[in-house]
């Protein structure tokens, strides 16, 4: 099963993530909320929820540098 580890803002902060995440070896999956038309559409970084912790501290570890 997926789980939503984070909703980015936009597509290319969502693109940043996941190649952080498949760096590490972590599959992932986006998925846009909302209408897909818009620009700045949100987006839904979702990892196996077996992985769900490993992603969620390398989250962290993004975030905080």
């Amino acid at each position: 099963m997926w789980t939503v580890i984070y909703i980015a803002p936009n597509k290319a902060v969502a693109e940043k993530y996941q190649k952080a995440f498949a760096d590490e070896g972590i599959l992932v999956q986006l998925k846009a909320v909302g209408s897909q038309e818009s620009v700045d559409v949100s987006v839904e970084i979702l990892v196996p929820e077996s992985e769900a912790e490993e992603a969620n501290e390398i989250l962290t570890g993004i975030m905080r540098s």
